[in-house]
């Protein structure tokens, strides 16, 4: 039976990455890291065959092209994007032996001013792919995505399930190291509170 697969990579980018990108991207923030994993085991305990998961980013590639690869700030119990949460916009994707890379814009809507004050702030968050499928038991903690999965689109969230899935600031196509930012424990409810207040 299908249910909603929800899995999670981190991302930790530095207030000097993100002022390098918004001022090399036209004042656009745009952030790049590894969106899913292929043949390894997740901190869900799911693994997902690389087969199925290049089948699902070739499906996906149409959404990126037709620039409605769409996501949204934390997972919602529902395979529907919703429009009101939207924070990011897949811009480019491709394979790296197994992880599965993606460039994403953050959009200027509230959900994406919230996300990209969270990152201003030093907060360290992930991506997350969302999609409907069933899964096999083999075994020691771990279940196969089957072939029945279905991609739906990648969100932001704050604990992610693939290891390493946190993204970094993308300033001139150049990738810069992550730098663990001093203030990794900001106020987040003033941040919310501020960003609200200003909409």
């Amino acid at each position: 039976m299908k249910q909603l697969l929800v899995d999670y990579l981190p991302f930790q980018i530095t207030p000097q990455q993100i002022n390098e990108s918004l001022s090399t991207n036209g004042g656009r923030l745009i952030v790049k890291g590894v969106l899913q994993r292929a043949d390894a085991k997740n901190q869900n305990g799911r693994k997902y065959p690389k087969h199925i998961l290049s089948r699902e980013s070739q499906k996906y590639m149409e959404l990126i092209k037709q620039r409605r690869a769409l996501g949204e700030l934390d997972h919602p119990d529902s395979s529907v994007i919703n429009l009101n949460n939207v924070s990011h916009n897949i811009v480019d994707m491709g394979w790296e032996g197994n992880d599965l890379v993606g460039t994403v814009e953050i959009l200027t809507t509230p959900a994406g001013n919230i996300l990209r004050e969270l990152f201003k702030a030093g907060i360290t968050l992930g991506i997350s792919s969302r999609g409907m499928g069933s899964v096999r038991e083999l075994g020691e903690g771990t279940v196969e995505v089957q072939e029945d999965f279905d991609l739906i689109c990648f969100d932001f969230v704050s604990n992610p399930s693939t290891h390493g899935a946190f993204l970094k600031p993308v300033n001139e196509s150049v990738n810069k190291g992550i730098i663990v930012p001093a203030n990794k424990y900001g106020n987040i409810n003033r941040i919310i509170t501020d960003i609200l207040t200003d909409i």
